[in-house]
């Protein structure tokens, strides 16, 4: 059975680094988020401490072009302008940028790399969780690789093919071996054998909206 709900007025957002800045120009802010800040404000109004609202202390117009969640950290670029939105947010709805995140998860995995393709649909009795569905839901497909074996424990470079809500946790939980921390999807020993979310967004390439340059961006894991 999955455990209670994770509820989110128990938010006490990280604040040091208040913002932690990998890159800014005229048209885009690159952050590297950390664990257990959002992307951007919650319905709740005590949730409207957020990447967005730190970044438009300092540059106003900034605004997001994807999202990463609550719990996972790492690299996030915004736009400063509406034409870099307009062409960032084009890359990632048309799947031209290139994304790796770096994952621990319970147990041993004995292969070295694989593909997970199965479809993920709202568990509705659960929300926000996802479940595998295969009459309703999305497509959904992830590469994985092994970087490091530990005693318990395996870290993984995961790369998402597709950007379904919380699709790299449902993928590693379907192929057995749940990310660490994980308080949506763990329990017992695996939730407990870490004090955060054990995914980061390690990698995000795309092509700048003015200069035309692919640009590569990487946060070091901090786990």
């Amino acid at each position: 059975m999955p455990g209670p709900m994770p509820t989110l007025l128990d938010y006490f957002p990280p604040t040091d680094p208040y913002l932690n800045v990998l890159h800014v120009d005229d048209d885009i802010l690159v952050v590297d988020k950390q664990s257990g800040l959002l992307s951007v404000p919650g319905k709740d109004p005590s949730l409207w401490d957020c990447i967005e609202y730190r970044a438009r202390q300092t540059w106003p117009t900034a605004g997001m072009c994807h999202r990463l969640d609550k719990d996972t950290s790492g690299v996030l670029v915004m736009a400063l302008n509406k034409r870099a939105h307009g062409r960032i947010g084009s890359q990632f709805e048309h799947r031209q940028t290139t994304k790796s995140y770096v994952a621990r998860v319970s147990g041993v995995i004995a292969e070295d790399s694989g593909v997970i393709d199965l479809p993920l649909a709202t568990d509705w009795e659960n929300k926000p969780r996802q479940r595998v569905d295969y009459e309703n839901g999305r497509h959904a497909k992830t590469e994985w690789e092994v970087i490091e074996r530990e005693a318990n424990a395996t870290r993984v470079k995961l790369v998402p093919l597709t950007g379904r809500t919380h699709q790299l946790r449902v993928h590693m939980k379907a192929l057995g071996h749940v990310i660490l921390g994980d308080a949506f999807y763990a329990e017992g020993d695996d939730l407990k054998a870490a004090d955060r979310l054990q995914l980061h967004a390690a990698e995000l390439g795309f092509t700048h909206p003015t200069t035309g340059e692919f640009m590569t961006f990487v946060a070091p894991t901090p786990f």
